[in-house]
């Protein structure tokens, strides 16, 4: 029994002693990471008044849009309409803005935006446009870094999913559409059953002029495999291209067993110089295609939205030496060009092993023909012939990889939730993180570019439990934020992303603020019907629709009370914002709209429609608080009914 108490004592003590360990390690704990979330707050912090070191600009995944956050703070500076109707602009619903969203499907207000990659010059990012791809209805789309608007969007025919996009070439020459999912080429029906060496993988390049419109070169017929991922070569690689395959099975039932058995899928490489040339000559079939080319105009401000009925197809199997496949183990997700051009990796999501290849091995195997076979007509290297390198036991589902410019990569690991730091060339791991999400993607500022601006890397996350107050069944999607000036990674901060992001494109905040444009001018308004003064202003009637020119300055709308209208007209307020003042927007609302407000910047035109539907006085209203008296920033319509002979009438002060 004494034995026993014994035992019993020295327990309870060993347990009191651990429990005071215990409290100690997180008296500890809570010290240290007091001071170090102290000093990570200082790094983070940015003035009132002071400016971001970097744009980075964060896709929205389903909300269709582009966000722009400052890094390092993490703020949110803006949301950038693309492919979503937005109700906050009157984006997609303004009669200027609708032509847009058009395409050969009809009006489509929303989509998936996955991709965004910025403009270049001698492998610079150059400030000027960021493209993003839309993966549900095929699009890609060019803003502006002057304006922060949506300045083109073209649809790419033939294709589904367009995935592995949008990424550029050293010059923007060419600005790539990849195809993930596998379709008839063309669209036909036909069982799904016969898949397998029946559909194919389109791949599309775009050029882009000196003034950023796109245009449709080509189109690769490629087999039916599931393109995921791309990048561009640069420096010696510079004329390639590079896309990760998934699913060689060409499976169609249970893909995510049946499209892992192989051992090894492909990269993809393809010379586009070599088909540009090609195509030039006069090389490739014309044949009947259906897709929108909508642009906006900033002169007129207005979009317009042209269907296009013709595509060039190339037969990579008819161009020499253009497209080989690279063996890379297993489902490769993203694929990855260092800033030399010499590396490119394959990031396998069912492999615990990183597959880096060899340009310059690749280009000798070629010269040998040292192939081990063919898929549908295109070579396949031999593995061991390209590897450069493998890094061995990374983590768990790797994903994406970007390049500080010093010699180090980093790869975000989905399962084991980390991102992990490892050395180009000797491909030892230096450091690891943990990211308590599960990581996605992630970006360096510069990281597509032959020179990265490597000091911080944000990584995109999925599923954020438990690390922010809850609201409900969702939150929102996080960033992260780590210096990586180091040669160890330092996680500074988490921040909220709105949709789900899955790629950012960073550059030096002084490549673009510079550029950014503070007004629109009104000596250069160029809209149909624009009200360039109060002077101008005026309604007119064409049967039943009522064209009201409308003028809005600090603090009143001309005109200000509206009558003659009648119950069954369709009204087009055209509202002309006289300021030319930077960050003066007006706003526009009327009681019984069914579409959306306006929000109408310094010298711009907009057009919004309203159908009344009761007789009755109706009030309008400047919905952007703009001045003191923005409250009394008002006027009225009066609707009289359908039989009326109420004249036209229209006032500004009763005048």
């Amino acid at each position: 029994m004494k034995h026993f108490k014994f035992i019993l004592s020295i327990t309870f003590l060993s347990l009191l002693m651990v429990g005071c360990g215990d409290d100690d390690r997180k008296s500890s704990n809570r010290s240290s990471s007091g001071a170090m979330a102290s000093n990570a707050a200082e790094r983070v912090y940015v003035a009132p008044g002071e400016h971001d070191e970097f744009y980075a600009f964060i896709s929205g995944g389903y909300s269709g849009n582009l966000t722009v956050y400052g890094l390092p703070s993490g703020r949110m500076l803006k949301e950038i309409p693309v492919f979503s109707q937005f109700p906050t602009s009157g984006y997609g619903y303004s009669e200027e803005t609708r032509p847009m969203l058009n395409t050969s499907f009809g009006f489509i207000p929303w989509g998936d935006s996955h991709h965004p990659d910025i403009s270049q010059t001698n492998g610079d990012t150059d400030g000027r446009w960021v493209f993003i791809n839309e993966n549900n209805t095929p699009r890609i789309a060019r803003i502006s870094l002057e304006t922060f608007e949506t300045e083109e969007i073209i649809e790419i025919p033939h294709s589904a999913g367009n995935h592995s996009s949008s990424f550029v070439t050293e010059n923007t020459e060419y600005v790539v559409a990849g195809t993930r999912f596998s379709v008839p080429y063309p669209q036909k029906d036909m069982p799904i059953e016969e898949m397998k060496g029946n559909f194919k993988g389109p791949l599309t390049f775009i050029a882009v002029g000196d003034d950023g419109r796109m245009k449709i070169d080509f189109q690769l017929d490629m087999p039916g495999f599931n393109y995921d991922l791309s990048h561009p070569g640069r420096g010696d690689s510079h004329g390639w291209f590079f896309f990760t395959t998934y699913n060689t099975e060409e499976a169609h039932t249970m893909q995510e067993v049946n499209a892992s058995q192989n051992d090894k899928d492909f990269i993809a490489a393809v010379n586009w110089k070599k088909i540009q040339e090609y195509v030039q000559n006069g090389g490739g079939e014309e044949i009947d295609a259906e897709y929108a080319h909508n642009v906006y105009d900033h002169s007129t401000h207005t979009a317009t939205s042209t269907m296009m009925n013709k595509v060039l197809r190339v037969d990579p199997r008819e161009v020499g030496d253009a497209v080989f496949f690279m063996p890379t183990p297993k489902s490769p997700h993203g694929c990855d060009v260092d800033p030399s051009g010499e590396y490119i990796g394959g990031n396998g999501k069912l492999s615990t092993d990183l597959t880096v290849h060899s340009f310059s091995k690749m280009i000798q195997a070629i010269e040998n023909e040292d192939f081990t076979g063919e898929a549908y007509g295109i070579p396949v290297l031999n593995f061991d012939s390209t590897l450069a390198g493998t890094v061995k036991e990374g983590g768990l589902g790797p994903l994406h990889t970007e390049f500080d410019g010093k010699g180090n990569a980093y790869t975000t690991f989905f399962i084991s939730s980390e991102v992990v730091k490892w050395k180009l060339g000797t491909w030892e791991v230096l450091d690891r993180q943990p990211s308590y999400y599960s990581v996605g993607h992630l970006m360096i500022p510069g990281g597509n570019s032959r020179n990265p601006e490597g000091k911080y890397l944000i990584s995109m996350n999925k599923i954020t439990k438990d690390r922010y107050l809850p609201t409900g069944p969702e939150l929102e999607h996080s960033a992260q934020l780590y210096d990586i000036s180091g040669e160890k990674m330092e996680l500074l901060l988490d921040f909220p992303t709105h949709g789900e992001p899955h790629y950012a494109a960073g550059i030096s905040a002084d490549k673009v603020k510079p550029n950014s444009k503070k007004i629109y001018r009104l000596d250069e308004n160029k809209h149909a019907r624009a009200a360039l003064s109060e002077a101008d202003t005026r309604m007119e009637r064409d049967g039943n629709n009522v064209h009201v020119y409308m003028t809005t300055v600090r603090s009143h709308f001309a005109p200000d009370n509206l009558e003659g209208i009648k119950v069954g007209d369709k009204v087009f307020f055209h509202v002309t914002n006289l300021e030319q003042d930077f960050d003066v927007p007006h706003g526009f609302a009327i009681i019984g709209a069914n579409n959306s407000e306006l929000l109408i910047m310094p010298g711009q035109t907009k057009t919004t429609t309203w159908e009344p539907k009761k007789e009755g006085v109706w009030p309008f209203y400047c919905t952007d608080f703009c001045s003191a008296l923005h409250q009394e920033m008002q006027g009225y319509v009066r609707v009289s009914g359908k039989n009326s002979n109420v004249p036209l009438r229209w006032t500004l002060d009763g005048e």
